[in-house]
């Protein structure tokens, strides 16, 4: 009853309802992404980052916080489908949540016309671009990235990342892969197989799986005897009845809705933790 008669009140008054895209406290289902993408109070905006050795730029998009403090920052990795509405969505939920989110376009200038993702007309043809890049080029392209957060006047100094599906896959191996990383995420992608790569890790890492998910959730126990023999911080949890995808894909089933509601405030509590 307060909240209609809040909504009456402003309705008379004339007062723009600006803030209604974050009635939602987790990321948007894909559809919603747009809307609320265009109705976010935060400042996001493209930026080109400079890779060491690359012909062309790494297009990003960066959503910075309404905080008047230092942030951490999140480099958010996409799913199979690149820099999408959707994961832009994600990189804006984080910034709701008090971070610095940066989102790369890792296929920026394997589009036609040396574009990115916004660039090639078919899902199919993007899923391709992304299967094909190795983890070499992957791990130079989140370095520059992590580079060039850490330079920005708003940041803390304090570096996480956050991948899904693809990019949950690719959070993990980054964790391996750069020692300074302060936390990991990983939404429902594969375990590192080789266990020399849980020695290199530093960084508390959590998961988040669906439990319809077998291919995925096979590569879970490996990670657990791994990281709890070398008494580094694994947080796996498991959502029943959830497929994977259940963030982006909350409408196709409740329990894909459920876990999000359930997943996403672990999430940001972890990363509030590990980026203090």
């Amino acid at each position: 009853m307060k909240n209609l008669l809040i909504f009456a009140l402003a309705v008379l008054i004339g007062v723009p309802l600006l803030r209604a895209a974050d009635d939602g406290k987790i990321p948007p289902d894909e559809k919603e992404a747009k809307a609320r993408l265009d109705k976010t109070p935060r400042h996001g905006e493209f930026v080109d980052i400079t890779v060491p050795g690359a012909k062309v730029p790494l297009k990003s998009f960066i959503v910075y916080p309404e905080v008047k403090d230092k942030a951490p920052v999140v480099i958010v990795i996409s799913e199979i489908y690149g820099l999408s509405d959707w994961i832009r969505s994600v990189a804006d939920q984080l910034a709701a949540d008090g971070f610095i989110a940066i989102a790369p376009d890792l296929i920026s200038g394997m589009g036609p016309n040396g574009g990115g993702t916004d660039s090639i007309a078919s899902r199919d043809d993007v899923v391709k671009l992304i299967r094909s890049l190795k983890n070499d080029q992957v791990v130079a392209d989140l370095n520059a990235v992590r580079d060039y957060g850490m330079k920005l006047p708003a940041a803390s100094g304090k570096v996480a990342s956050i991948g899904f599906c693809w990019g949950g896959g690719a959070s993990f191996m980054y964790a391996a892969a750069q020692p300074e990383l302060s936390a990991a995420v990983v939404y429902y992608g594969t375990s590192p197989s080789n266990s020399e790569d849980y020695q290199k890790i530093n960084a508390s890492v959590q998961g988040h799986y669906g439990g319809d998910d077998a291919r995925v959730d096979a590569t879970i126990p490996t990670a657990k005897e791994n990281m709890s023999k070398l008494n580094k911080t694994y947080d796996p949890h498991i959502y029943e009845g959830a497929g994977h995808g259940f963030l982006r894909a909350q409408a196709q089933r409740e329990a894909n809705a459920k876990a999000a509601k359930e997943a996403w405030p672990l999430t940001i509590a972890f990363l509030k933790e590990h980026t203090k």
